[in-house]
This record gives structure tokens, sequence and C-alpha cells, in this order.
């Protein structure tokens, strides 16, 4: 994951780099600036069935140009629609960008013409049209924050001025260039618009068969649905295509697709085409492009200016994703919120780590499953390794407290192999109190579907995370970590340097060799994404934007 540099460093190429006027110098239109003026007094301008929408950038730019042309060169208009037609290899729809209406006046020959509203018009369409496409690829076209109330990820413009960003674009021609730096860097979105180019190209051969219901089948049967099995998994490539002696036998090349498709698709692997393989291998790959382009979208939204030092959690994925420098170092299985208890997406900075740490039980957790547990076994406590403390900390006696009234005081859980938290936990403050930690229940780690917590992240490995997180740190090597983990005495360790914590959903990604792994949507939230994508142009602008600059 390279950091990308931020869209600013176009600015100073172009201007560094290329001539700050492109053409002839033309006339002011004075029909532009009655537009321009139209469009600043009612926020809203409408060409035919095409509207405007930078009703702030339009006019300053119109300005900076002293109304004369800013598209002065085919050639500029050409590397625009060849972006805008391209903005479907990012799963985005090319009619928000105004493609047909500029390539049907530009077939009427609106850009020889000397009307001059015939021109002004184009002109405005013109931009509007780069506005829109560059904010979409940078920012990306729906606005989380309208998705997710708790989104905390930044949106923000990073201080360059986008007036003079554009003008010099617009001086300079190099539309391609500043379209081509827009979208996120990183090979992650790179290896999502080849994945979705494979996908449509399945589509538009037809997609892939549907496998009849019927009951499982395992290595070594011999069935009608095999054939169609078969040709089912060479679509996506987990099976080499080739003749067989008996296509309706489940073989052992059959099964280690299967096992190679559950793998994929957060299946069991066990090689058996069951009800739930089944209903998976029929998702119809409309379904799959349509979480390509959420998983891309989702990616404009956080990939800009990432640190190359990040401790990456995918929530839909239930992994973890180490980074230093910018290269992944360790990927580990995680267990995350159930849905009705579900991990929020944000953003926060890891300051410390707890070995052996106390547990002290949520209200809601507490109110909901322990005082209920304790009223009907006042063993329970003991069996958990868990103490009544008042406010100040000390322990107050169980054989003291009336378990059927109020409950004034809280319960804590002590360090031990019981501790709900096991032997670590990962500190990043913030207002959803959620955290990375250890947990006793490794067995749920061998399930495909690892979402069992109340909103904290579980970890698989977590004294190695903690080495990983220490390393370079003086005293704290593998040896140092255990010893203090074996005295079970609660110990903090501040980081020196923090470590960007990101948690985020997406329920499709590729891998560096280039395997498509879809997950499940456990929260339901590609929906909303893909109605956003599919929905007519509506952009809400990143903070940051000065007021006179915000799109409507």
């Amino acid at each position: 994951m390279r950091r990308r540099r931020p869209l600013s460093w176009l600015l100073v190429l172009i201007a560094a780099n290329s001539p700050l006027t492109v053409g002839a110098v033309e006339p002011t239109n004075p029909f532009l600036q009655q537009c321009v003026e139209r469009f600043q007094a009612e926020g809203t301008l409408d060409l035919g069935d095409a509207r405007l929408a930078a009703a702030r950038l339009i006019p300053l730019l119109c300005e900076r140009f002293e109304f004369q042309p800013a598209w002065t060169d085919r050639a500029m208009v050409e590397q625009l629609l060849d972006g805008v037609r391209g903005a479907a290899s990012h799963g985005l729809d090319p009619a928000d960008y105004h493609l047909q209406a500029i390539e049907s006046r530009l077939a009427a020959g609106q850009w020889q013409s000397s009307d001059p509203v015939a021109r002004a018009e184009l002109e405005l369409l013109l931009t509007d049209s780069l506005a829109r496409l560059a904010f979409t690829l940078h920012f990306g076209k729906l606005d989380p924050e309208q998705l997710d109330p708790v989104w905390n990820l930044s949106r923000e413009w990073n201080g360059t001025d986008p007036v003079g960003l554009f003008e010099q674009v617009l001086r300079s021609g190099r539309i391609r260039e500043f379209l081509e730096a827009a979208p996120p860097q990183y090979p992650f979105y790179g290896r999502l618009r080849e994945a979705l180019a494979r996908y449509r190209t399945i589509e538009a051969a037809g997609g892939w068969p549907a496998i009849p219901d019927g009951g499982g089948l395992k290595p070594g049967a011999t069935d009608p649905r095999v054939p169609a099995l078969r040709r089912r998994l060479e679509i996506e490539g987990d099976l080499a295509p080739g003749e067989v002696a008996d296509p309706t036998l489940f073989d052992a090349e059959v099964e280690a697709a299967v096992r190679r498709f559950q793998e994929r698709t957060g299946l069991d692997p066990d090689g058996v085409l069951g009800k739930r393989t089944t209903a998976e291998l029929n998702v119809p790959v409309g379904r799959r492009i349509e979480q390509l382009r959420a998983s891309l979208e989702r990616a404009r939204w956080v990939f800009r200016d990432v640190e190359e030092d990040l401790l990456l959690v995918d929530i839909a994925g239930f992994k973890l994703h180490l980074f230093r420098d910018g290269e992944e170092i360790w990927v580990t299985r995680v267990q995350v919120g159930k849905p009705y208890t579900s991990t929020p997406i944000f953003k926060a900075a890891m300051t410390h780590l707890v070995f052996n740490p106390t547990w002290t039980v949520p209200p809601g957790i507490l109110n909901k499953e322990v005082l209920p547990a304790v009223r009907r076994d006042h063993s329970y406590l003991g069996a958990h390794n868990m103490s009544v403390v008042r406010s100040d900390g000390s322990v107050v006696d169980p054989s003291t407290v009336d378990w059927s009234g109020r409950f004034p005081y809280s319960i804590r859980q002590e360090p031990g192999p019981k501790n709900s938290l096991g032997r670590v936990k990962f500190m990043f403050p913030n207002e959803y109190f959620v955290y990375l930690h250890d947990t006793p229940s490794k067995q749920l780690f061998d399930r495909a579907d690892r979402a069992f917590s109340h909103g904290c992240i579980r970890v698989e490995d977590p004294l190695r995370l903690a080495e990983l997180v220490l390393a370079g740190t003086e005293g704290w090597d593998r040896d140092a970590i255990d010893r203090v983990v074996a005295s079970e005495q609660t110990t903090t360790v501040f980081l020196k340097q923090h470590l960007t914590v990101m948690l985020l959903y997406w329920t499709a990604e590729v891998t560096r060799l280039g395997t498509v792994l879809f997950s499940e949507d456990i929260y339901e939230r590609d929906g909303a994404v893909i109605a956003g994508l599919n929905h007519p142009f509506e952009y809400r602008p990143p903070r940051g934007l000065p007021n006179e600059l915000r799109l409507p």
C-alpha cells in the first residue's frame, strides 16, 4: 500500500512543465457571462436535459478566464470524453458526467459554431463534467456520512485551492493526467478495477450456469449436476478447463476447485457441494459486479494520504492487515461484532497496549447478561474470575450485595486465562469504546463466519501482533512479552510512535496474486451504496472547501 501523492502535486507538475495557455486567446463571450451571472443568482442552471452542479466553482473559474473560453483545444475535449467514458471502469456511470449532452452537441457541430449561445453552453457543460468527474474520482460519488452516522474518516480537500487547481489544468490542457491522478493510486484500487473489467466480460458472455438444487455432493459421487458445476468453476478460474473421461464425476480436481471457491467466498472449505455452497455459486454475476463497485466507492472514500505504517481491519472479511513502510507484513483472522452490535467504521491512533488486562463489564452487557446470570447462580462470579467493585476501585464482598435491587457497583473481570480480553488489548482511544484484544474463545477463529463480539475486534494471534507493534521498542522483544504475560500482572506499554488504525468494511477485494475474494454483507450495507451509485448525480462536497467553492 504505497502512499499516494496528494492531488495538489499535479498543480506543481503542470505549472513546471506546461505552458499556461493552449491555443489562441479568444474574445469574451457575453452570453457566457450572462449564463454565469444567472447561475450565481439562481444557484442552478439547466442546459436542455443537463443540469450544472458546480454552482460556485464554475463562476469563479470563468472569472479567472475573464469569460473567455477555457476549452480552446479539441484535444482537451477528447481527453475529457475519454475520462468520462472510462468512468465505467471505476464502477461509475458516465451519464453522471454529461456524456450524452456533450457528444450530441459535438455531433451537431457546436464546437465550431459561431453561435455564442451554443458555444457558451458547451463550455459550461465541459467544465461541469470535469469538476464532477474529478471530485467523484477523488472523494467518491456518495457522502459516507450520509450512510453511516458514526463515520469519522476525513474527506477534506487538504488546503488545495480547487479554483487554482482547475485553472492550471485547463490552461495546461493536461486533462488526461489530471483525471488519472484523481482516484486512489494504491494497488488495492487498481486490482479492484481489473476484477470489475473481468466480471463485466463474464456478464457480457452470458454469466455462469445455475447449479440445480439437490442433495449434498461429495468427492467420488457421480451426478448430472457436475457438468454445470465444472463449467461454473471454470468461468471464475477455480477449475482449469479440460476434457475429462466422465464429466459427471465429482473427482479430486472438482473437490479442490470447490474448496478454492469456498475459501474465496467466506465459506467453510470442506470441498462438499452443500446447500450454502450451491447458493453462493448461484449468486448472479451482476451481484458480484455490484460488490466490486461498492468496494471501489468505499476505497475512494478512504484511500487518500494513508499512512505507510497502518493496521487495517477488514470487518466483512474478518481479517487484520498490518503494513510497515507501505508494505503488508502480516495478515491474521479476527472476530468482529454481531450484526446487532456491529463494529463501527472509523480511524484512530493506537497509543498503548495492556498486557494481562482487567475487563470492566460495559453497562449493556452488565444489565442484559451478567446480572441476570448472577441472580440465577451466585457462583457465576467466581467461575468467571469476576469481582464486584466500587467507583473508587475497592472490592466488595458479593455476599453483602442485594442482587434483587438496584446495582450501584461495577463488575470487573480479573486478569487470567478466562478474561474476556485474553492476555493483551490494543488501545486506540475512540468514542465507541472499541479496541483490539485477545480472547479465550479461540475455537471460533475456525469458523468461516466470525461475527461474534459485542463490537470489539478479537485477534487470532494477539501476542504476535504485540511483538510486531512493539518491534524496535527497547526492552519489548518476544521473550519480554512472554515473561510479562506469564506474570499475570497488569502492565501498560505506551507506544513512542502512535500507529494508525482503520476499521473498514468491504465485501469484495483482490489479493496481490489476483484472487478475487467476496464476503457476506454481514451488516447489509452494500444496498445503500449501490443504490447511491445508481441514483442520478447529487454531489455532496468534502469538508475543507471554502463556502464559495462548495457544490450544491
